[in-house]
């Protein structure tokens, strides 16, 4: 075992990020991830300090002929802060990367699905006006589109879901990866970065330039006026999917990346934050969903009770936020 993957390995094993091992030995986190992926080599004063809050011999970074650490030369005081650590193997790793690429788009398709699904209702309005259709099978025809995409959306989560619930211990469990296999993930999030940045920037700009139709129909006057609002709607949440599928595919796909590397929000620390918001987030979408169907099929108003899912997500993150700021306190 070479050194950079003997320094990843005692770091995981203390549940520090870079940056927490970056600051005991008073360095840049980017020194500490050019040590970890070989692109740079540590000086022997870091080494030296390495091996005392390591609590391991100076030999055992430095021969890559010694495996293991000797077990009198872990130090007593970090004894306690060790853990047991899942291993995640090469194989295992490219299995999950290639999996998230194949549920990504299928995800993202879900969601944007229960996006769009109140889109038929507030068409139904137009079906009357052309005289396609009366108004109780107008209303019969987007209440059976809405149902069904919804129900498609959901046998989508099921279905993919399941497939990657055999990972889910990746979001909770600090792990341990075999040698060589934190390379070849920082290779590929590196090659992915840029298509990314693309997505999330193309996303974010879609679900910016979606609110023109609904601005566009100030130029319409007298019963034009609805009309136009309730078609500007269903542009608005149609563009919205688009847009969000885009940035749901490309967050997925980053994400997986992230879980193997322990970053951001998959770091030891970051873990122990997301329980706590994974506990009220399922608490609190279900209430929101229930209130959503509530409100709009008693209103019957689908072009206006959209609204409750941006509030939502602007509150949900606010509540995130709260979350993780006295988490970290």
């Amino acid at each position: 075992m070479i050194l950079a993957d003997k320094i990843i390995n005692e770091r995981k094993k203390l549940g520090w990020s870079q940056e927490e091992l970056a600051d005991k030995l008073d360095v840049s986190r980017q020194s500490v991830s050019k040590w970890e992926s070989m692109q740079a080599t540590p000086d022997l004063n870091r080494v030296l300090k390495m091996a005392e809050i390591f609590g391991v011999t100076t030999d055992y970074l430095l021969k890559d002929e010694i495996e293991e650490v000797p077990a009198n030369a872990i130090v007593e005081d970090t004894v306690s802060t060790k853990e047991e650590l899942r291993s995640v193997s090469m194989e295992e790793a490219n299995t999950y990367l290639n999996l998230v690429e194949k549920t990504a788009p299928r995800i993202a398709l879900g969601v944007s699905l229960c996006i769009a699904s109140p889109v038929f209702i507030m068409l139904r309005s137009g079906f009357n006006s052309l005289g396609i259709m009366s108004t109780a099978a107008s209303t019969v025809f987007g209440l059976s589109a809405l149902l069904i995409m919804i129900a498609i959306a959901v046998f989508i989560f099921i279905m993919n879901g399941r497939k990657l619930d055999v990972y889910k211990y990746l979001e909770d469990t600090n792990i341990e990866t075999a040698y060589g296999v934190d390379g070849m993930v920082r290779e590929k999030k590196s090659r992915f970065e840029g298509k990314h940045s693309m997505f999330i920037a193309i996303g974010v700009i879609l679900c910016i330039v979606a609110v023109i139709p609904v601005f566009a129909t100030s130029l319409f006057s007298g019963p034009k006026a609805e009309h136009a609002s309730t078609m500007a709607v269903a542009a608005l949440l149609i563009i919205i999917a688009v847009g969000v599928n885009l940035m749901v595919r490309a967050g997925n796909i980053m994400d997986s990346y992230k879980k193997l590397l322990q970053e951001g929000d998959f770091s030891p620390e970051g873990k122990k934050i997301g329980k706590t918001v994974g506990k009220i987030a399922s608490i609190y979408w279900p209430v929101v969903v229930a209130g959503y169907l509530g409100w709009s099929f008693i209103t019957m108003r689908w072009d206006t009770t959209w609204i409750v899912w941006p509030v939502a997500g602007v509150l949900f993150g606010a509540v995130a936020g709260i979350v993780r700021t006295f988490s970290k306190d």
